[in-house]
């Protein structure tokens, strides 16, 4: 009787390093996964960071300078923006006092937004983060004619 249980330990040799191997592989792709998802995350917010700053720019051009519809627009686009997160600066430097004025001596506006905001991993128990660059856009004055934007 022991002779017959002997062999049946023979045959589960390796079993355990088997089993460890399947284990450690799902576990591997599980990590590749959740990585690649959170690049896919980053990736997305910095987009549309970049989208948020050419929108901003282009209502900046057609808008009454520092119109509040801009900040607002934006904000649609990339929800995690506050007003003091975004910049919009009129150029050459103090040619916008009044909306009158920036049409008639601004050539032109950068909108930006500011360096730092963090974007937070969603994968249980990991404590990472991202700390976005900044992004700026700067287009010119062709269009800064209107009287209001809409």
């Amino acid at each position: 009787m022991m002779w017959a249980q002997l062999g049946r330990f023979r045959r589960q040799r390796g079993a355990a390093a088997l089993e460890f191997a399947l284990v450690a592989s799902v576990g591997g792709f599980m990590i590749l996964l959740f990585g690649a998802i959170e690049m896919a995350r980053v990736l997305y917010f910095m987009n549309a960071a970049n989208e948020a700053t050419e929108l901003g720019a282009r209502l900046a051009i057609v808008c009454d300078a520092n119109s509040p519809l801009i900040k607002q627009r934006m904000r649609q686009v990339f929800p995690a923006l506050t007003d003091s997160n975004i910049a919009i600066q009129y150029l050459p430097d103090q040619c916008a006092p009044t909306a009158a004025a920036a049409r008639s001596s601004c050539d032109f506006v950068s909108v930006s937004i500011a360096p730092g905001m963090r974007v937070e991993a969603i994968i249980p128990f990991v404590n990472f983060g991202f700390d976005m660059p900044s992004f700026s856009t700067i287009k010119t004055r062709e269009a800064m004619d209107s009287t209001s934007c809409t």
